[in-house]
């Protein structure tokens, strides 16, 4: 296999983990994927990003504590969220959500078992560990940018190494409850989170897959 087509299978097996079994990773595991992340380019080799990772006694510590606070409703993000979806990513995101609740079967119109859904976010979906991401609040989007490439390099990373996982901008919503959590300073931001572990194949969460967009609708061409 070449190299793109280990990058393109790769590419293709991940896929956002809503299900999780219980065993802990041992630690070198976990330090194999961030160290690989950390290939990633960033500006000026600035390297914004910060990870914490909880280990699977504190996973467990941090989601009761963080489901109980998330539903005070207390959202405060230290980077603003999307003001609205339109158009085609209105509709991808409809598309997506749609075909999770039909995963799950729930059915259209369901707000009590969608809201029950959505809270899984702060279970961490019963992953047994979870990565806060954060950056360099003067970096700005640059450092965000950064951050993004590295999350991305981490779930590959991940995926090579046959673990699961999930990017989470939910988490990021209650911000001043992670920084109190892991004595965050004012400095840091929280851009994510990441709940990974061996993922449970035989959930209903995990039997979807997302498309991507055409290349029509993402490529042009100048010249």
């Amino acid at each position: 296999m070449t190299q793109i087509e280990t990058l393109a299978a790769l590419l293709h097996a991940r896929h956002s983990c809503r299900a999780y079994l219980p065993d802990p990773l041992p630690d070198p595991l976990i330090e194999q994927i961030v160290t690989t992340a950390q290939a990633v380019p960033s500006w000026c080799n600035a390297q914004p990003w910060q990870v914490i990772v909880t280990r699977a006694a504190e996973t467990d510590r941090l989601r009761d504590a963080l489901f109980r606070h998330a539903e005070s409703g207390d959202h405060a993000p230290d980077i603003a969220f999307p003001t609205r979806y339109c158009g085609a990513y209105r509709d991808r995101r409809r598309t997506c959500g749609w075909a999770l609740y039909e995963a799950v079967s729930i059915e259209k119109g369901d707000r009590a078992a969608s809201g029950a859904q959505m809270m899984e976010n702060f279970r961490f979906f019963g992953a047994p560990h979870f990565a806060l991401i954060t950056t360099e609040a003067d970096l700005g989007p640059y450092g965000v940018l950064d951050c993004g490439a590295f999350v991305t390099a981490f779930t590959l990373a991940a995926q090579a190494l046959g673990v699961a996982s999930i990017p989470q901008a939910a988490i990021a919503g209650f911000s001043p409850f992670l920084h109190d959590w892991f004595d965050l300073p004012k400095t840091r931001n929280v851009v994510c989170g990441i709940s990974f572990g061996l993922g449970d194949r035989d959930h209903p969460a995990n039997a979807f897959r997302t498309d991507r967009a055409p290349l029509a609708e993402v490529l042009t061409w100048a010249g």
